[in-house]
Formats: C-alpha cells, sequence, structure tokens
C-alpha cells in the first residue's frame, strides 16, 4: 500500500516501477480513500497500542494506492525493496532510505507516527488477510503473464 505521504508526493509512479523492474507481477491495484474502520482493520495487531490511534489518523489523511503483487518470494523481495521501517535506518536504494529519512526521535512530533511512504505485509498471512480487507475478490484476480519471465 502507497499511503497517503507517497501518493501527495507524487511517487506512486516510481514505487511501483520499482517492483516491476524487480520482476513482481502486478495482479490489481486501486485508489481509495480508507475509511477509519478499514485503516483500524488494517492496524489491528496495533489495537490497543497508544500509536494505534495515530496510524489510524495517518492513514485516513488522504487517498491510498493499494497494490496486489506477485512472484517469487514475493513478501520478502517487496520489504528488501521497500527498506526498514525506520525511514532514518533504510538503506540507500530502498524506497524509504531514497525519498523519506524521518527517525523515531521526531515521531512524537507527529502523534507517535512516521510518514514513511508504504506498508508492505511481513508474513504470508498477513498479506492474506490485508489483501482480502482492500480487495473484494482477492481469489480472482486478472491472470496474465509477463513476457520477461524466463529471466527473472
Amino acid at each position: 500500500m502507497i499511503k497517503p505521504d507517497g501518493v501527495r508526493r507524487a511517487l506512486v509512479g516510481r514505487i511501483l516501477t520499482r517492483f516491476e523492474e524487480a520482476g513482481l507481477t502486478l495482479k490489481a491495484m486501486t485508489m481509495t480513500q480508507a475509511t477509519p474502520q478499514q485503516a483500524s482493520a488494517h492496524y489491528a495487531e496495533h489495537e490497543g497500542k497508544s500509536f494505534h490511534p495515530p496510524l489510524v489518523q495517518l492513514l485516513t489523511s488522504g487517498p491510498v494506492v493499494l497494490l496486489a503483487l506477485e512472484g517469487a518470494h514475493a513478501i520478502e523481495v517487496v520489504r528488501k525493496i521497500v527498506g526498514a521501517t525506520e525511514p532514518r535506518e533504510a538503506a540507500p536504494g530502498s524506497i524509504r532510505g531514497d525519498f523519506c529519512h524521518m527517525g523515531y526521535a521526531r515521531s512524537k512530533e507527529r502523534l507517535g507516527v512516521i510518514p514513511n511512504l508504504i506498508h508492505a505485509s511481513d508474513s504470508e498471512e498477513s498479506a492474506k488477510r490485508e489483501l482480502s480487507l482492500w480487495f473484494k475478490d482477492v481469489d480472482n484476480l486478472p491472470e496474465y503473464q509477463r513476457v520477461d519471465m524466463d529471466y527473472l
């Protein structure tokens, strides 16, 4: 998911390009305005924590772009491309390392959360849960074959 700060900064195309260039296949993409209920469900594992309400507020602060990506080791590859959750710690060449720099020390100024451009599922289980929250028919996404698959 490209979060509102990534959308507002017009980074959607550049972010998507990184995933496609790495050999991941775009299965679905849509732009939407997350409701507080959707955002709360998305961050359900953090419910009850002090930073849960600010996470919901950040996610609902503007449109998000939802991506369903597929490929060999997709979760691991996406997380490597995205970079460390704290942008200040993200490696150069990663999305967060190249496009944002804020550290947790500033999070208190920002309601306990850091705008870090993007959310990436951390496991197959969370990916399935999150995709089902955002895509109505996640089991029937379009199928197609990339022409470069023999080389990836």
